[in-house]
């Protein structure tokens, strides 16, 4: 079946799905649904027992190329309250996503969140934004008074639990900000250079002061690396003596891997420094399964194979730290 007949077939559904579904349940917990688990995450932290908080994407899944399926659609119609980033993350869901937006309260949190002074454009789409936000902590905090306000729409009765849930989390990810950032600053200051296949860390690069822009590919996965590319990419890593280059877990290490061979055909020592959440966080019922935890891995990858030293973890942070037993 064309990629446009699914799409059809989808929409087709979901229009279905609006005429014989009821929009919302007025009592009992707010069903949220999330299509990336980096927005999962902090609605749980803030929603508290006022919603139950799933995500369509888990663990290694790529916003970019995924495309919804009925039971997708199916999940969708039975949400409250619909949260997303922006179609330029969730390119392939954006049409569905759209389809709902008349019978449900349906979010893109990049434009509800930020204006367009924040938000970081795409050098190959003018018009597209950067939607990897949550690679800057400081940025992604902001999302939580805004479910916040989503959710109290709908729930009136939880405004205050939810305005001190939002007080508390946002304390843990200031206190979190500032680890990364003394984290990323110990860094000698020539190797502040991250390298990946594809360009999710702007963000992180313009929040912590270190160089994320020689990535292989672009904003979206849906670009394929060329030979020139890889070869330009390694001229730079020569050039700059870079010691450590990344992959991602959403991403085959193909592009990361060819880029070191070509390198070294250079003679130049440089070698895979570990594997860094992108477009995904870890599995659930692991620290890195957590939008804090997530980061805190990033952080410790990048600042251990760049010549850095970690600094202490945060006090703020020793409740999530005894929660996943982290020393």
């Amino acid at each position: 079946m064309s990629t446009q007949s699914v799409a059809a077939r989808l929409c087709a559904t979901v229009a279905a799905l609006a005429i014989t579904t009821p929009a919302f349940a007025q009592d009992g917990p707010l069903n949220v649904l999330t299509t990336v688990t980096m927005i999962a995450d902090v609605a749980a932290n803030v929603a508290g027992d006022c919603a139950t908080v799933t995500s369509l994407l888990g663990a290694g899944s790529d916003p970019h190329l995924y495309r919804p399926t009925a039971a997708d659609v199916q999940k969708l119609s039975g949400a409250d309250l619909i949260l997303y980033v922006d179609p330029a993350l969730e390119a392939r869901l954006a049409e569905v996503l759209a389809g709902f937006t008349d019978r449900t309260p349906t979010i893109g949190l990049a434009r509800a969140s930020f204006d367009d002074s924040t938000l970081l454009g795409d050098a190959e789409d003018a018009a597209q934004i950067d939607p990897h936000l949550w690679m800057d902590v400081s940025l992604w905090a902001q999302i939580a008074p805004v479910i916040a306000d989503a959710i109290a729409a709908q729930r009136p009765d939880c405004a205050d639990d939810l305005a001190a849930n939002v007080a508390d989390y946002t304390a843990q990810l200031d206190a979190l900000h500032m680890w990364v950032t003394q984290a990323i600053a110990s860094i000698p200051k020539d190797q502040r250079l991250l390298i990946t296949a594809h360009d999710a860390f702007e963000y992180f690069a313009s929040g912590y002061g270190i160089t994320a822009s020689e990535a292989i590919e672009g904003i979206s996965t849906e670009s394929e690396a060329s030979i020139g590319d890889i070869r330009d990419v390694a001229a730079f890593v020569v050039d700059s003596g870079v010691p450590a280059v990344f992959v991602e877990t959403t991403i085959n290490p193909r592009t990361i891997e060819a880029l070191v061979a070509e390198v070294q055909s250079q003679g130049h020592a440089v070698v895979i420094g570990g594997a860094l959440f992108s477009d995904a966080m870890g599995d659930d019922g692991t620290p890195e399964g957590t939008y804090i935890g997530m980061i805190r891995a990033n952080t410790v990858t990048v600042t251990e194979a760049l010549g850095g030293t970690l600094p202490d973890w945060p006090k703020a942070l020793d409740g999530w730290a005894r929660d996943w037993t982290i020393e």
